[in-house]
């Protein structure tokens, strides 16, 4: 029996989503953190639960040639980059062996064909966006990332998966609180003004986005407040305030006040521009989302007669995308400032064969359906939690000759690929994208075909 405080001998032979070890005592599963497949190690246990328990290690007998120090010199305490301690070559195979996992273990798709896993040649400073709590200190002020399972915040000056300019911004608002003595949120008491710095940031353009979330909607002295982040910050274009008053986990709130310059930040992906606002969802890493993209877009199949449907289609990129390639292209999101954005970027960009529904997917497309539109080719880019059902079902009925289904989350892809497998889809292809290196996270990309189309797919 394994109880806490032992310290065994274990041999790695495996690993987990998040990228713990896995090792086995009298057939007991014990996930043992910072550990790589193929090890051994002497770790102490430091959770008992049911199935399985958590060990730390104490020493180790045989290191994996993969094994490299960390970059960040608070890794072992920030909950962000889960996978320092292996080399980046180690990572993109890990990712790749996730995907096979959850497609085997859920989807039950264990004779699907994973391509190797695509990645950068330069995996650092490649996020646009970033977002920093915000908490009071033992001196004033701090703000870095969340510890591993907590809300207990680990300053940090640098992060070098950040652009550089979000750990400028952070500081400059942290001077800002200190010398005006501005109270930053605490989550237990409720109390307090600042509770997130975040920044985005154009890559091609340069334009940055500085959004202060705050419980009310008024700060003091805001005046000077933007001139230190025009100090710090040249291609400064937007400085918003976010009001959040509700307790809970939420980042943002829906109310939005511009403090200086535009409501709006734009950035390039390919020859396309997009608007970007503070609610907006924008993929993080812009030279990955080139490569994601071109790979949807490629196994769109798109020859200019096809009427594609974009489902969560947040501010339109695979859709202007798309559209370049197909006659129609329908986009649907649930966030109406989305579409709002979705439809400026049709006219900046002009594109004249898109629109744009405002609503939850599983209750537009049914709509759509019911009244004779359907689509040739159908993309998915859902959030972690999947395609709702009814969705799937649909898409079922309507039989479109491919689906492109773009996934934050293995696990919830391989759950909606069984039922669409199990009901006229055949898997075709798929490729995982590194779109955040260094954690544990994989975006991957899937060609589905009708099995009636299967021979023209």
């Amino acid at each position: 029996m394994v109880r806490k405080n032992d310290v065994l001998e274990l041999e790695i032979t495996g690993m987990t989503h998040e990228g713990l070890g896995v090792g086995r005592a009298d057939g007991f599963a014990i996930f043992v953190q910072g550990a790589i497949d193929g090890e051994k190690v002497r770790a102490k246990i430091i959770k008992v639960l049911k199935n399985y328990a958590v060990a730390r290690i104490e020493e180790f007998i045989e290191k994996s040639p993969y094994r490299k120090e960390p970059f960040c010199p608070v890794y072992k305490r920030c909950g962000g980059c889960s996978l320092q301690h292996m080399s980046y070559e180690k990572t993109l195979a890990f990712k790749r062996q996730v995907v096979i996992d959850n497609l085997t273990r859920i989807g039950g798709l264990g004779n699907i064909a994973v391509k190797k896993t695509i990645g950068m040649d330069k995996p650092y400073n490649y996020r646009n966006k970033a977002q920093y709590p915000v908490g009071e200190g033992k001196s004033g002020p701090i703000s870095g990332f969340f510890a591993k399972h907590s809300h207990e915040i680990i300053a940090s000056d640098t992060c070098d998966i950040q652009h550089p300019v979000s750990d400028k911004a952070k500081k400059a608002v942290l001077e800002y609180m200190r010398r005006y003595s501005v109270p930053a949120y605490n989550e237990v008491t409720g109390q307090g003004l600042i509770r997130y710095v975040a920044t985005k940031t154009g890559f091609y353009t340069g334009e940055t986005m500085v959004i202060i979330v705050a419980t009310r909607s008024k700060i003091p002295h805001t005046r000077e407040l933007v001139s230190m982040l025009k100090k710090e910050i040249p291609g400064l274009e937007s400085v918003v305030l976010n009001v959040n008053s509700k307790r809970g986990n939420v980042i943002l709130g829906e109310e939005n006040i511009t403090l200086y310059g535009n409501s709006t930040i734009t950035d390039r992906l390919g020859s396309l521009y997009f608007e970007i606002s503070p609610l907006s969802f924008y993929q993080v890493n812009p030279v990955q989302t080139e490569i994601l993209y071109s790979k949807a877009i490629e196994y769109a199949g798109l020859t200019g007669t096809e009427t594609v449907f974009d489902l969560y289609c947040g501010i339109g990129t695979i859709s202007h995308f798309a559209a370049q390639k197909a006659k129609k292209v329908i986009g649907v999101e649930v966030v109406p400032e989305a579409v709002e954005a979705a439809r400026r970027n049709a006219v900046r960009n002009n594109i004249v064969n898109t629109e744009f529904h405002v609503g939850e997917a599983e209750e537009i497309v049914p709509q759509l359906y019911e009244k004779g539109i359907r689509a040739d080719v159908v993309m998915v880019d859902p959030p972690r939690k999947g395609c709702d059902e009814k969705l799937l079902k649909t898409l079922v009925d309507m039989s479109p000759q491919r689906i492109v289904y773009v996934s934050c989350n293995p696990s919830t892809l391989a759950r909606d690929l069984k039922y669409l497998t199990a009901n006229g889809f055949e898997v075709k292809e798929v490729q995982p994208v590194d779109m955040f290196p260094w954690t544990y996270h994989v975006e991957t990309v899937v060609l589905m075909c009708a099995s009636s189309e299967a021979g023209k797919c």
